[in-house]
């Protein structure tokens, strides 16, 4: 198996209205995350958060620690880690716990844990493991979530184009955890348009993650401030860092799912400041 990572510094409001198209993507696009036997991760300052993604074929991928950037023994020595599979189906062994997860199961791993391996069930259609890991101050469980499991909420209308169901996953309304929030947003067929009305949380910063994305589509993320928002066109399984002081929304020339992972001060998933939507530029 390969390693591979990569830092994103963090950066403000008045540093990325000076960007071009290849800034705003070389600084907040997460253009790949899943090789053949690789695990690859994304170190953003923003929290301390790191992206990743594990896509297991032909053998085992062990979650190795990056002695560069968290200088210690294992990688969940000061971490905690959240889980959804994207791909075919696989199995995550942590300290010898085996734990199958489906297409769109999702899985928490707490500090502490020592040894964890990705597999794939069937190579020919391997598991796409997406990965999310915060810095944790307690050990909480390692606990596997269905899609079933999860607290749903449905949103919006098919007259505004963003009905959608949101499934909060790794949420402390479902399970515990220090600062890690994961869950999955699936915008219904007619509908395109995510997080509208737009909003920021200043306490947290958060990462969006697009897939289902049909062939051929796109979808075109909208971050920035409120005042002066920028926009970055993503294709299917690609991800975007959302700064803080950023809106972060999205809307697709079809209708697509997303996952958001977030952290920061607090655990209040309702701590935002809501913008009207004819308050935008």
């Amino acid at each position: 198996m390969e390693l591979t990572f990569e830092s994103r510094y963090a950066i403000g409001p008045n540093e990325c209205k000076h960007l071009d198209t290849a800034g705003l993507r070389e600084n907040f696009l997460i253009d790949q995350l899943f090789w053949k036997n690789r695990l690859h991760f994304v170190y953003s300052h923003y929290d301390r958060y790191m992206v990743g993604g594990a896509m297991p074929v032909d053998e085992e991928v062990k979650l190795e620690t990056i002695a560069p950037l968290l200088k210690e023994p294992y990688f969940l020595a000061r971490r905690e880690l959240g889980i959804i599979n994207v791909g075919g189906a696989g199995q995550v062994i942590v300290d010898g716990e085996a734990y199958t997860l489906d297409h769109k199961e999702a899985l928490y791993i707490g500090k502490g844990a020592v040894e964890v391996f990705f597999k794939s069930n069937d190579p020919y259609k391997p598991a796409k493991f997406y990965l999310n890991s915060t810095p944790a101050h307690h050990h909480y469980p390692t606990k596997k979530v269905t899609n079933a499991e999860a607290h749903k909420i449905e949103l919006g209308s098919y007259e505004t184009a963003n009905h959608r169901v949101i499934n909060q996953m790794l949420l402390h309304t479902v399970i515990e955890t220090c600062q890690l929030q994961m869950g999955m947003t699936a915008l219904q067929t007619g509908s395109v348009w995510n997080t509208m009305p737009a909003h920021t949380h200043d306490r947290r910063m958060e990462v969006y993650f697009y897939f289902d994305v049909p062939e051929g589509q796109a979808v075109s993320h909208f971050m920035g401030p409120v005042n002066e928002t920028r926009h970055i066109w993503l294709q299917n399984e690609q991800a975007v860092i959302s700064p803080p002081w950023s809106i972060h929304a999205g809307a697709g020339t079809s209708n697509y799912t997303f996952i958001w992972g977030m952290a920061g001060e607090n655990m209040d998933y309702d701590d935002m400041d809501k913008c009207n939507i004819s308050a935008l530029r």
